[in-house]
């Protein structure tokens, strides 16, 4: 409900066990390499425990993503069963076909016997097995016995089953029985995965938003961090559960940043059951359903009524004001946009419907922007058509890219770039940035040059920017492990050429040895090394690859050149 609202992609906080979305803290990053360490140790048990929400799905998910190619994967998320049912899930995690049985149901026997066959046959072809079983917690004392039966089966320097158990913290309690310890004894890497820090929390979060598409200000100031790891005791999933709410409530409240009095409000109600208290009135789904509910009456209405033009002022997804004027009413009145938020300007009951000093400096704004965007796209030799003008210059393969930041940020992107000012807080202006080297840069303002200094410039940025990028083919917003095609091919091959090692086929996922490279480069260039390829990642790569394109660090010149081709 609230991704349009803060420009992002896609929800931030969902508690789906995403890989992408996994924040690798050092907690993480060991728990990932103990599993990691146990299927290629040759060893029969790996335990990783943890509490509630605090990661180990997602980072099982991640680690799934990451085994190698000869290992044959089983994976059991509920295992609350008998010791057939659970040898019988085993059997169909590995495709195990049975011998035909006689009548009545299936012995332990059988389905042990079909199990270790399958385990000699694939070591005999070299391919090692593994099973993970999460919620562990939930095994009965039978069926971990029965588990341990299985890891027997062994050669003289591996046993054939790596059995991975996931759980909660009392799985630890449970293998201290004494009844388990010939399992405990088998257990070669133990993690238990704690909460994150205060400055863990606030990079988590941080993260999470990058990952969702996030590139303007934060909509949770750093000074809430420890506040929000007080009230989620730096567990991420309460984090998740904590931050989506408070930013409907932003979203609801039409707040850029969530405030300490909406994120009480939040606390409220998601953990309301931990106080024991009565849960807090649901106020914001049904507010926010009012918003929209009445947001196509609202608009209607002010359509049928203007008999004059009236500017309304729409904040876009760039923090950059756009100007629309109503028509007359004469004009039918336009579909409602659903899930957008319409705020309506409402005079007093008699007063002129006429556009006020302030809106008529938002339209002067306005086409500030306007004008500064097409004179951009001109530095790629392209005339962008009027209309929207994003849309419009995804047509011509011109990606934007929305920023927030400094001049070093800018230097690293090394490219034109769309500048709010702030030389008039009342009526800003929109310059284009066309160079800049280490003691100065070129303005490009209503047509005419300027020349400044980068202090004054500083000064004079409120950090707001907008700049272009070619995609490669078949782009789809970013490219992560497991996808393949075009721009996984042509992502794989620049990073191969940039680091020396061989190029790799083409039509083949991203790999692990892809995204080490990608991780590397990203640290090398100062990028968020989260493995995942967005825009400042490609537009890295076209310029250290020498694409044609247009250079803030350089006199600026169009450029044709499509990366990927």
């Amino acid at each position: 409900m609230y991704t349009q609202f803060f420009n992002l992609k896609q929800s931030p906080f969902s508690i789906a066990p995403d890989p992408r979305y996994l924040y690798m803290s050092e907690r993480h990053r060991e728990a990932l390499a103990h599993l990691l360490y146990g299927v290629g140790s040759g060893g029969g048990f790996v335990l990783l425990t943890g509490e509630i929400g605090a990661g180990k799905t997602t980072v099982c998910r991640c680690f799934m993503e990451q085994i190698p190619e000869n290992c044959q994967l089983g994976y059991i998320f509920n295992p609350k069963l008998s010791v057939e049912e659970l040898l019988l899930s085993i059997c169909d995690e590995f495709r195990i076909t049975l011998a035909p049985q006689g009548a009545g149901a299936v012995s332990v026997k059988a389905y042990v016997d079909g199990i270790n066959q399958h385990l000699l046959e694939s070591h005999a072809q070299g391919r090692n097995n593994v099973l993970i079983i999460d919620e562990a917690q939930n095994l009965s004392a039978d069926v971990l016995e029965q588990l341990r039966l299985l890891t027997n089966l062994e050669t003289s320097e591996r046993k054939l089953l790596q059995i991975i158990l996931i759980g909660q913290p009392e799985l630890r309690a449970m293998l201290a029985r004494p009844e388990l310890e010939q399992l405990a004894q088998r257990v070669i890497a133990r993690y238990h995965l704690g909460s994150l820090s205060v400055a863990e929390t606030g990079s988590y979060i941080g993260h999470r938003l990058a990952v969702a598409g996030s590139v303007g200000a934060a909509p949770f100031p750093a000074s809430l961090m420890p506040q929000i790891h007080q009230l989620t005791k730096g567990v991420p999933r309460r984090i998740n559960l904590l931050c989506d709410r408070a930013m409907l409530g932003a979203y609801v409240e039409n707040a850029p940043q969530v405030t300490r009095t909406i994120l009480r409000r939040a606390a409220a109600e998601v953990f309301a059951t931990e106080t024991g208290t009565a849960p807090a009135k649901r106020l914001w789904p049904a507010v926010a359903a009012g918003v929209l509910a009445g947001a196509a009456l609202t608009a209607t209405a002010a359509w049928q009524l203007m008999s004059h033009p009236v500017t309304v002022v729409v904040p876009d997804r760039t923090g950059l004001a756009t100007v629309a004027a109503a028509p007359s009413a004469a004009t039918p009145p336009p579909p409602a946009a659903s899930g957008t938020p319409v705020a309506a300007l409402q005079p007093a009951p008699g007063a002129p419907l006429v556009a006020s000093p302030a809106a008529g400096a938002a339209a002067n704004a306005a086409a500030s922007v306007q004008l500064a965007l097409r004179q951009m796209a001109t530095l790629w030799g392209q005339a962008v058509p009027a209309g929207e003008f994003c849309p419009a210059a995804a047509k011509l393969n011109l990606r934007c890219l929305f920023g927030k930041g400094g001049l070093d940020d800018l230097r690293l992107l090394d490219r034109p770039a769309v500048l709010k000012l702030i030389d008039d807080p009342v009526a800003p202006r929109y310059a284009v940035l066309t160079a800049m080297d280490g003691q100065g840069a070129t303005l490009e303002i209503a047509g005419k040059r300027e020349t400044v200094r980068l202090e004054a410039l500083a000064g004079r940025f409120d950090g707001t920017f907008v700049t272009l990028w070619r995609a490669p083919r078949a782009w789809r917003d970013e490219v992560s492990a497991g996808q393949q095609g075009p721009d996984v091919d042509w992502l794989a091959k620049r990073l191969a050429a940039l680091s020396g090692a061989r190029t790799p086929p083409e039509n083949r996922p991203m790999d692990a040895e892809t995204q080490r490279l990608l991780r590397e480069f990203q640290l090398s260039q100062n990028l968020k090394a989260d493995g995942v390829a967005g825009p400042k990642t490609f537009i890295r790569l076209n310029r250290l690859g020498g694409v044609n394109e247009p250079r803030l660090l350089a006199p600026a010149k169009p450029g044709v050149a499509v990366a990927g081709k």
